[in-house]
């Protein structure tokens, strides 16, 4: 079905009034009612469907079921349901308030910050709101005001009447002043933090909380200029665009719309009646109604007379994402733009074994990037995460990862915890080679497979443009093929792997085993160049190591390309010259078929960061 009604969940805070229930027909038998939350999945009042085969259920149920296609590709960028639409009743004054921008709540409060926009449906005849103040004022100032009860003096008052649209941005101090009724869009956020009430007492007889210190935190102080043209729209942002209906049933009777796939469609009478039409089916309206078309749904005919707003959610102009790469030693962390450059990154230390830490160091590591480079969280449309191990991509869980000694960790859902946008994660190899295919050395080929050469060795299998996992959860674990029989112990606790003689690591072993000295690989290789005999014969051991894992890799898979990433490929000549040799003797159909390119990653570190930026 397409058209879904809905039925809103009521609030009665002491300023609300009875008009809601009076004037829009709203089933509710308290004596106030300030709020309806008219299209809502927020867990402190979600709306409810009232027809069809999903009747009863609420619109988050609905989604769950539908699956998130249902909002639309434009929706995709958004961990949650992005909005919160609402009919405001302020028989009385409202507190005096400010909303938190996505970085500040969802650190202090755990969930979205607040943008808005009001629209006056009505106003009585003195009727005014608070936007914003008067004159710019000092922090010291505006704290001094607040606790000496003069903080109205600086606010900016605004006459409003029928018609009026006001946008308020995160950050704007407001209040919705007595004798007005609201439509209301928002984010999809319940946070609000009081900074004056008028001394009054809550149910409970107590003065309500105020929210100074978070308040006196956020707070733009700043005079707000209005009047931000949203032509042709009531409103446009990053979360919602709002466009007005008005059908007067003389001049202007019908009017055809269309749902795309690319978002929802909100649907919210302000007044009038007739009906709405899609997909062959009819409903009823009058003022006062909510409908949700979801995405798809396609033609819809609107006949009759009213005042309506229809929201949508466009798409994310100049998006950035977040890539994070999580090794043995370090974790990368960078910013990625829509051409796959990346703008700025930083590394720290990976605390091995440390989960909950590390990723509270990574969230707090991005947020910090993205302030730096004075890129709003909206502006941010997702991050993804490589990391090593075996990784459930779709629950975001790592399942087991022995380099940084993790298990069962909910990758995806903790690090939602820091950052309020939808996050993938996948094997670390995996999203460097999905690095090097769309923006590296390999982004002419549909079929390239890379091996990463560090603390262990990782594959990335990337066939026709995507990552190769099969149907089973991890993908890939090209490290952990056995090309000794009962050989060297393997951090998988598995003998003779591939990781266990071509990673770094066990370079490294080999070596102190050969000459007892503690060495890195790159004192290693330049003494084998230079003539250490026994070095040498350590180097050219784990060459002919390594290439056996390439061709067993190369007569399975028949890449175009073979890549070879991580620190050791620093060393470019020296392995590629013998690689190519053990490829081109060892590989099925040897000169006769079509042997794959073996060439060194261009992109270095970055290629972990781009990758997982890429699996958004």
């Amino acid at each position: 079905m397409s058209i879904l009604k809905l039925k809103p969940s009521c609030k009665d805070y002491l300023w609300g009034g009875h008009r809601l229930v009076e004037e829009y027909g709203k089933e509710y038998d308290g004596n106030v009612l300030a709020e309806t939350w008219e299209l809502s999945c927020h867990p402190d009042g979600p709306s409810v469907i009232e027809n069809g085969k999903y009747s009863g259920k609420t619109l988050q149920q609905y989604i769950d079921i539908e699956g998130k296609e249902a909002l639309g590709i434009h929706c995709r960028r958004f961990r949650d349901f992005p909005i919160l639409t609402k009919f405001i009743d302020a028989k009385d004054n409202l507190s005096i308030q400010v909303h938190p921008d996505n970085r500040y709540a969802l650190k202090n409060e755990g969930q979205y910050g607040k943008t808005e926009m009001w629209y006056v449906m009505d106003a009585g005849e003195n009727a005014f709101l608070y936007y914003g103040f008067k004159k710019e004022i000092s922090k010291e100032e505006f704290a001094k005001r607040i606790e000496k009860d003069t903080l109205l003096e600086v606010l900016n008052a605004v006459k409003v009447q029928k018609g009026d649209v006001l946008f308020i941005e995160s950050g704007t101090i407001h209040a919705i002043g007595k004798d007005i009724l609201i439509a209301e869009i928002q984010q999809n956020s319940n946070v609000t933090y009081r900074v004056y009430d008028y001394g009054r007492v809550g149910k409970d007889g107590k003065k309500r909380d105020l929210h100074i210190e978070k308040a006196l935190a956020v707070t733009n102080r700043v005079p707000i200029v209005r009047d931000k043209s949203s032509y042709p729209h009531v409103a446009d942002c990053d979360y919602f665009t709002v466009d007005k209906l008005n059908l007067d049933g003389k001049v202007m009777k019908k009017m055809e719309g269309n749902v795309s796939l690319d978002s929802f469609a909100s649907i919210l009478m302000l007044d009038g009646s007739g009906t709405i039409s899609c997909d062959g089916e009819t409903l009823h309206f009058k003022k006062g109604d909510s409908f949700f078309l979801s995405a798809g749904s396609g033609a819809y005919i609107i006949e009759g007379t009213c005042d309506a707003l229809i929201t949508t959610i466009r798409e994310k102009a100049a998006p950035v994402r977040i890539g994070i790469d999580i090794g043995g030693t370090d974790t990368k962390i960078g910013l990625v733009d829509i051409h796959q450059k990346l703008i700025v990154s930083e590394a720290i230390p990976t605390d091995c074994g440390q989960p909950e830490e590390m990723i509270s160091k990574i969230g707090s590591k991005a947020l910090e990037l993205l302030e730096k480079q004075k890129i709003a969280m909206e502006q941010c449309i997702g991050a993804g995460i490589g990391v090593p191990g075996t990784v459930d991509r779709k629950k975001g869980v790592v399942r087991y990862s022995n380099n940084i000694r993790w298990e069962n960790e909910e990758l995806a859902k903790k690090m939602g915890e820091y950052l309020p946008i939808p996050i993938q994660i996948a094997n670390d190899a995996d999203c460097a080679a999905l690095g090097e295919a769309v923006a590296g050395a390999g982004r002419d080929c549909q079929d390239v497979i890379m091996i990463t050469l560090g603390t262990g060795v990782g594959g990335g299998i990337i066939l026709n443009g995507r990552i190769y996992e099969g149907k089973g959860i991890g993908g890939s674990e090209l490290g952990h093929m056995v090309i000794v029989e009962n050989g060297e112990p393997c951090t998988c606790g598995r003998k003779g792997c591939l990781e266990a003689y071509a990673s770094a690591t066990a370079l490294i072993r080999e070596a102190k085993r050969a000459n007892g000295n503690d060495m890195s690989p790159e004192e290693i290789f330049a003494a084998a160049v230079n003539g250490d005999e026994v070095l040498k014969e350590v180097v050219d051991t784990y060459i002919r190591r390594l290439g056996v894992g390439i061709v067993n890799i190369v007569n399975i898979f028949r890449p175009q390309l073979v890549l070879l990433g991580g620190g050791i490929s620093a060393q470019k000549d020296i392995l590629l010259k013998p690689l190519r040799e053990m490829v081109q003797a060892g590989c099925f159909g040897g000169t006769r078929g079509e042997l794959p390119a073996i060439e060194i990653a261009a992109l270095g570190n970055e290629a972990g960061m781009i990758g997982a930026a890429s699996l958004i």
